[in-house]
């Protein structure tokens, strides 16, 4: 009785639209009050413990650097470099556009990092060249799932401390995911470009490659400090993070594009976006702590177990739960919930954590790209100016290559597991 009542009053506050820090944070203030062995201090002492984490300290630092090469144009030579060489390919910005997101997805870690950045340059230059405005938003909004998979993941980070596993591990088990979404993606491309109108626009192409390489190859290496210090052991995660931003810093004052005005928005939009992910990060604590107390993990497990002994057929009913959570709740706040919920019980059916970690944060953030959330709809809808049922409508069809990628990566766990096995991790 009291797990249904934690579960459905924090159902009823979400709905309510309750800020979601608060709809974790008001139900187990309510346990704790009504709970004659549980003082006021030691759920004070439970909320705060969540946020004393060294891994947790990279999260605002990959937060800046994404808001920094967003603010300093990095993502744009990023894309004059690609579309220098793939140009003049039939459906060339449609590989352009998920090219892009796999590479500004080593310095930004964020879905949401991406659709604005990419999606301000991107979608008006595929207009531009003859593509349907939906194919265009679409196409930016699957592309920029790539954010949260591949390192330095914002969400990897989240679920290796809330499970207890090693940052720099699962930012190697997102590699190979990532890149097949890309791969999915550019199929996709293939076909559903060839109804496209392209049209040439010779003076976009016009300006030598090398150049367009040089001016780019400063911006490739924010990548190889970042997995290049982790693998060398020259950095843990948390101090790769700081690295990348030092370095992203350093590139926007050689390159004079990062005004101080613009240096101080960047700050106060690291500022907030961490605030009201710590907050909730410090309030699932809590309400992890309570759901562990209640024994909700046993409970779970004995009904799973109860319903199957398949591990294949245990990932088909995460994949369908999360999906529906993801429609709810943006990846974060879902992570610190469900996982100290699941991960007892896969660990019973022989799933290996990492696995598990990637399978989650796919099913998690495909909810971005799906109302009500979806925030990454609001960001397209925003930076582009298209109105919110437009970009709704272009993100549908793209939610069958994702779901395909979704279902490879979940019966293939070969493809999280081989690259951090290949280096010991």
């Amino acid at each position: 009785m009291i797990l249904t009542f934690l579960v459905v009053a924090m159902l009823v506050l979400l709905a309510l639209r309750v800020p979601v820090a608060f709809a974790l944070l008001l139900p187990c203030l309510m346990y704790v009050a009504f709970s004659e062995d549980i003082s006021l201090g030691v759920a004070l002492q439970r909320t705060v413990a969540g946020l004393n984490s060294f891994p947790l300290l990279a999260v605002p630092l990959f937060i800046m650097t994404g808001y920094l090469s967003n603010a300093a144009g990095l993502a744009e030579r990023l894309f004059h470099w690609l579309f220098r060489i793939l140009g003049r390919l039939p459906g060339s910005l449609g590989y352009v556009n998920v090219a892009s997101s796999v590479l500004f997805s080593w310095m930004s870690g964020a879905a949401i990092a991406d659709a604005a950045a990419l999606g301000s340059v991107l979608v008006p230059a595929m207009r531009r060249r003859g593509y349907e405005e939906g194919f265009a938003l679409g196409l930016t909004g699957a592309s920029s799932m790539i954010g949260p998979i591949m390192p330095p993941s914002i969400p990897a980070i989240i679920y290796a401390v809330t499970a207890g596993v090693s940052v720099g591990a699962l930012f190697f088990a997102g590699i190979l995911p990532a890149l097949v979404l890309a791969g999915v993606l550019c199929v996709y491309v293939f076909f559903a470009a060839r109804r496209q109108a392209e049209t040439a626009n010779e003076e976009s192409l016009a300006g030598s490659r090398v150049s367009a390489t040089l001016r780019a190859l400063p911006v490739l290496g924010t990548p190889v400090i970042i997995l290049g210090g982790i693998l060398g052991g020259l950095f843990t995660p948390t101090e790769a993070a700081a690295a990348a931003v030092m370095y992203v810093l350093f590139l926007s004052l050689c390159y004079r594009s990062l005004p101080l005005r613009e240096l101080y928005a960047v700050l106060l939009r690291t500022a907030a976006t961490t605030g009201s992910i710590l907050l909730i990060v410090a309030a699932a604590n809590l309400f992890g702590w309570v759901i562990a107390r209640e024994q909700g993990p046993q409970h779970v497990a004995e009904a799973l177990l109860g319903f199957t002994d398949n591990p294949y057929v245990f990932l088909l009913l995460v994949n369908l739960a999360l999906l529906l959570i993801g429609m709810l709740l943006e990846p974060v706040a879902a992570l610190l919930i469900t996982v100290p919920v699941l991960l007892p019980v896969a660990v019973q059916f022989g799933i290996d954590p990492l696995h598990l970690g990637v399978v989650m944060i796919l099913n998690l953030v495909i909810g971005l790209l799906t109302p009500p959330v979806g925030l990454v709809l609001y960001v397209l809808s925003s930076v582009t100016g298209a109105p919110f049922p437009r970009v709704v409508r272009g993100t549908l069809p793209f939610l069958i290559p994702l779901a395909v990628t979704l279902l490879l990566v979940t019966f293939l766990p070969a493809l999280s597991l081989w690259v951090p096995r290949v280096f010991g991790i």
